[in-house]
């Protein structure tokens, strides 16, 4: 690979957007990181960002917010302008998490409104078509660009307490697919990966996910749960050159979690 691309990574300083950053930057990649956090968390979010510099590797990280419609243009202005000339940015990867956890009915707790479906749709869904757009746009994109984003096996299952999740999965799928079309003539390959139960900040915010957590372990025939690493192999491994004819599908990455 030509040390000329870049992946940049939407969420990146925890869970699977980092364990790809890593993975990537082990195999060559430049790393942008656009990440969302508080101060008091960045002492420790800085030694995992210096875990991918050691690769030797170029690394930016920018704490800023994504969702911003009013901010992405200069967002991007600055991705221009601290690219090398001649430098492209050959992976965008989706891993946005910021949706309402709330029941659609409840006696006792606060329920879905549809600002919450909202808010959740644009964070978990548009804001992939957002960025692709404005990417193409800038022209910062490579010939052969890999589009990949996450999805869960809430897009098929009613679980409680995520219906607002699921209806943006199944929107972030609809949008892969139409990405990978329309945006065909440009070289651009967009698809989503399908992670069993990983134990992440996310995952732990789920109400009862220490029981979901448990019926993962039953439902697996590997015995254990998906690993950041484990998702982080499959990204890569859609980055290659040899698949560059897998195109707006949704690829498990589940140890056969999904088989019962």
């Amino acid at each position: 690979m030509k040390n000329t691309y870049w992946a940049l990574i939407l969420g990146g300083s925890s869970g699977l957007g980092l364990a790809t950053a890593k993975k990537l930057a082990s195999h060559g990649y430049h790393i942008l990181i656009m990440h969302r956090d508080r101060r008091a968390a960045m002492d420790e979010i800085e030694k995992e960002f210096d875990e991918i510099r050691a690769f030797g590797n170029r690394l930016i990280a920018m704490n800023v917010d994504v969702l911003n419609a009013e901010k992405r243009a200069d967002i991007i202005f600055n991705i221009q302008q601290q690219l090398p000339e001649g430098h492209q940015i050959k992976v965008l990867m989706h891993s946005v998490a910021k949706g309402t956890l709330k029941p659609m009915y409840s006696e006792s707790r606060p329920t879905l409104v549809d600002t919450d479906f909202r808010i959740t749709f644009d964070a978990m869904a548009l804001s992939l078509y957002d960025w692709t757009k404005a990417l193409v746009t800038a022209n910062l994109f490579a010939d052969d660009t890999r589009i990949i984003s996450f999805t869960s096996e809430g897009n098929t299952r009613a679980l409680p307490n995520y219906s607002a999740v699921s209806v943006a999965k199944v929107a972030l799928e609809a949008l892969t697919r139409s990405i990978a079309l329309e945006f065909a003539p440009i070289g651009i390959k967009a698809n989503c990966i399908q992670a069993g139960i990983t134990m992440t900040k996310s995952l732990s915010m789920i109400p009862g996910y220490e029981q979901i957590k448990e019926n993962a372990l039953k439902r697996n025939p590997q015995n254990r749960l998906t690993t950041p690493e484990d998702v982080a192999n499959a990204v890569y491994l859609l980055t290659m050159d040899e698949a560059s004819w897998i195109t707006g599908t949704v690829i498990k990455v589940d140890g056969g979690e999904s088989l019962i």
